[in-house]
């Protein structure tokens, strides 16, 4: 019996989001949306970061969206033992963009309800990672466009501090109900300051 074949998804599973967007998204392949933007967000699962093309994404800001799910990316030697991150893998393989890790530890639902205006009271803080300043500037910059504070968390080495599992990871910013499809709570950069503080190796926990 033959093996079952792996569907990938085109440009052309993206329709109903695309109408959702309007005027202000399109559906392209990988490698054009790479060469088309400025600043690029990859969000794929991490067992396919090999995937996102190199060349393209040459000198460019990439902001690295993943997380390590080992029972959808299988074991992952390197990250197992933490001898690096996920957004440090890819940076290797991307070593002339400059990677940076953001939007990983929050859900679209929330995503999509907590911006606020600049200066306003209730605005909420994302954490940024990067190893080059030029580069989290500008992603600090865009996430302000979006309606977002950030809070610098360091190199991409320190990324770990928002992963999976930690403290700073998704359920702040559900709020006192724990509702993920609920419309979220604020966090503010001291909240977030000490989230990232209260970090725990996966080896300390597990």
């Amino acid at each position: 019996m033959p093996a079952p074949t792996r569907r990938r998804r085109g440009p052309e599973t993206l329709t109903e989001l695309v109408d959702e967007l309007g005027r202000s998204g399109r559906a392209a392949t990988a490698a054009d949306a790479a060469a088309a933007g400025d600043l690029v967000v990859v969000t794929v699962p991490l067992k396919a970061y090999r995937a996102v093309p190199v060349e393209p994404l040459r000198g460019k800001v990439v902001v690295d969206t993943n997380n390590y799910y080992p029972q959808r990316d299988g074991q992952i030697a390197e990250l197992d033992d933490e001898s690096t991150t996920t957004s440090e893998l890819l940076q290797a393989h991307l070593p002339e963009s400059h990677v940076v890790k953001a939007f990983n530890n929050i859900v679209f639902k929330q995503l999509g309800t907590l911006q606020r205006p600049s200066g306003d009271p209730s605005r909420s803080a994302l954490p940024v990672a990067g190893d080059d300043e030029g580069a989290k500037r500008t992603v600090s910059e865009f996430l302000d466009s979006l309606g977002y504070d950030a809070y610098d968390a360091g190199p991409l080495a320190e990324g770990w501090r928002y992963q999976r599992d930690t403290a700073a990871y998704v359920r702040p910013y559900f709020g006192p109900s724990g509702d993920a499809d609920g419309p979220g709570s604020q966090v503010t950069a001291a909240q977030l300051k000490e989230l990232l503080a209260a970090a725990k190796r996966y080896r300390d926990v597990y």
